[in-house]
């Protein structure tokens, strides 16, 4: 997921408006390039250090371009997490994340509910009044029963694919409920966990605490949804806005326009600041040349931020280094392996891999340590508690390079000593990563792993590597992705990648299919602690037992180039979206 989701905070300090957040930080560095379309660059990494091109001024047109669509408009079925951002312009959610730069933005804000959870009985219980002036884009008020009805829909997983299951598994681990579509209630709001005793007051009961909770309620699964404007699979073509923002159009796999919802009350909105009048969206899948319209001028960001193409990258820092950005994410590019794909059920076939890997000529790829980051060696970002450097494969010891004779010997002892042959899926329209998968296909032919690079559109993920009957289908030993914490715990970011309560036919991101028990056992464990650092102590387990698995292999902790046009106001990096801009608050120069 899709985020740089570090030091998020439990404080709550009000939630100032952006506007006032913004215009009291100063715009860092300055440049002089003016090239790109209006506007002065803010400087190099100015976006990093603070706001870059801080203003309160309204209108124009914010121009978004990327090479990979959404994974869905429908806010219960997106889980990329540039959608999570773009989607605060038309939904909200009971609590959402402050509009502030840096670690500040990871700091949870009420957003419909005038408050934060009243928490009761002993932790399972959460209690929320809604905000007077919240309306859809009709003008009709946003009900508590909207907000259920919506989160209810998640339950429905023939119909509503590809997003998080953490509601699900805190609010009905036995999945008792089966979706809107299958409610036979009245109202079709049969979920008992969530009780909606009138309009303004919603009330969720967990089957055991879990102290993510509303971490889980401030993903774009916990919008509202109104029971009347659902088209089930077919909604993601036109949601309905409860935001700033409504659409206008939407065409899958080319673009979308965002207008003003005029029927929005900025006063029931502590958090968007709602300044361009109009938001274009383009998909384009050529990625070298998104970065040269960027450079032009003709687009303003990238909404995909998985930063720019090698030659995009050069010609920025060259000519236009003001306009640039190096961001550190909390994104792990690894490489999935599919344990029920042979040979992979070998785990000595596994360690093949991972030692037959060239890590630094990967990490070369994508930009060398400053431009890609550094060489990774386990499956926990050093922003999230528990994280340490434990390297069981040496790979650090190894300079990132292959250790041919182990990979050999794990060769033998998986019966394969003259190696095999699979497949590596990698997304066409990710930056670079065909180019690594390409390089890891080098090294393993090295020692006799013949593998093919099976290149997959991004915006089909879910239902390609997704799907664990279309992965051993397609032979996709080695699945090239990467991934961000949903929240800054180790249940935020492993739990949907190696709990085997996880795995779902469609929209799984445990495309290892690991399901052992004992890796199971540390996520209840932690979650059961209420004392961080005792639970941060059960993650570090967790994560010494996945790496020893070897059913992932970790090859970088990610950086990446980000262009911001000279025209852009307001652009600064969150903790809140993986060290992404917070979309919701940029403006334009006219």
């Amino acid at each position: 997921m899709n985020s740089l989701r570090s030091s998020r905070t439990r404080r709550i300090a009000g939630a100032a408006l952006v506007v006032a957040a913004l215009t009291a930080t100063a715009a860092c560095g300055g440049g002089s390039n003016d090239e790109d379309g209006g506007g002065k660059a803010a400087g190099y990494n100015a976006g990093t250090k603070g706001v870059a091109n801080a203003s309160a001024k309204k209108g124009g047109t914010l121009k978004f371009i990327g090479k990979q669509d959404f994974d869905s408009t429908d806010p219960q079925r997106q889980y990329y997490g540039f959608t999570w951002d773009l989607s605060r312009f038309y939904a909200r959610q009971l609590v959402s994340y402050a509009p502030k730069p840096g670690a500040a933005g990871g700091e949870l804000v009420p957003d419909l509910a005038k408050a934060k959870g009243v928490v009761s009985n002993g932790g399972k219980t959460y209690t929320y009044q809604l905000r007077d002036g919240i309306t859809w884009e009709d003008g009709t008020p946003i009900t508590s029963k909207d907000i259920k009805y919506g989160i209810e829909r998640i339950w429905a997983t023939d119909v509503i694919t590809g997003g998080p299951s953490y509601l699900r598994q805190v609010l009905d681990p036995k999945t008792e409920y089966k979706g809107p579509y299958k409610d036979t209630t009245p109202d079709k709001l049969g979920l008992k966990a969530i009780q909606t005793p009138d309009d303004k007051t919603i009330v969720f009961n967990l089957a055991t605490p879990n102290g993510d909770f509303e971490q889980m309620l401030a993903m774009p699964a916990g919008s509202p949804v109104k029971k009347e404007k659902d088209t089930a699979a077919k909604y993601q073509l036109k949601p309905f806005s409860s935001g700033p923002y409504k659409f206008e159009s939407y065409t899958p796999k080319k673009g979308a326009v965002l207008v003003r919802n005029d029927k929005w009350q900025k006063a029931s909105d502590p958090i968007r600041a709602a300044l361009p009048d109009k938001i274009t969206i383009t998909v384009n899948s050529n990625i070298e040349a998104i970065d040269q319209l960027l450079i032009k001028g003709e687009y303003d960001v990238d909404m995909n931020a998985t930063g720019m193409s090698q030659s995009g990258r050069t010609t920025a820092l060259k000519q236009h280094k003001d306009n640039v950005d190096n961001i550190e994410t909390s994104f792990i590019r690894y490489v999935d392996i599919a344990t029920k794909v042979a040979p992979f059920d070998n785990i000595e076939c596994r360690k093949a891999v991972i030692y037959a890997a060239d890590y630094k000529s990967m990490q070369t790829v994508r930009g060398g340590p400053d431009a890609g980051g550094e060489i990774a060696t386990n499956m926990l970002p050093k922003s999230i508690k528990g994280s340490d450097d434990y390297d069981p494969y040496g790979i650090l010891a190894r300079g990132g390079k292959p250790d041919v004779a182990k990979a050999k010997e794990a060769l033998t002892k998986c019966g394969k000593p003259n190696g095999f042959s699979t497949n590596i899926s990698a997304r066409s329209n990710n930056p670079g990563e065909v180019q690594t998968a390409e390089a890891l296909q080098q090294s393993l032919q090295a020692v006799g792993i013949k593998a093919e690079v099976d290149p997959i559109d991004g915006a089909e993920s879910s239902s390609i590597t997704g799907s664990p009957a279309v992965v051993k289908k397609r032979g996709l030993g080695l699945v090239m992705t990467g991934w961000g914490p949903d929240f800054p715990t180790g249940q935020g970011f492993s739990q949907p990648l190696v709990d085997g309560r996880f795995i779902v036919a469609n929209g799984n991101y445990n495309v290892s299919e690991t399901n052992d028990p004992k890796i199971n056992k540390f996520f209840d464990d932690a979650l059961a602690e209420t004392d961080p650092a005792k639970a941060a102590a059960i993650y570090t387990q967790m994560n010494h037992a996945v790496a020893d698995l070897a059913v992932q292999m970790p090859f970088i902790y990610e950086k990446n180039f980000t262009w911001r046009s000279s025209r852009l106001t307001n652009a600064y990096s969150t903790a809140a979206y993986n060290g992404r801009y917070d979309y919701v608050s940029l403006g334009v120069v006219k």
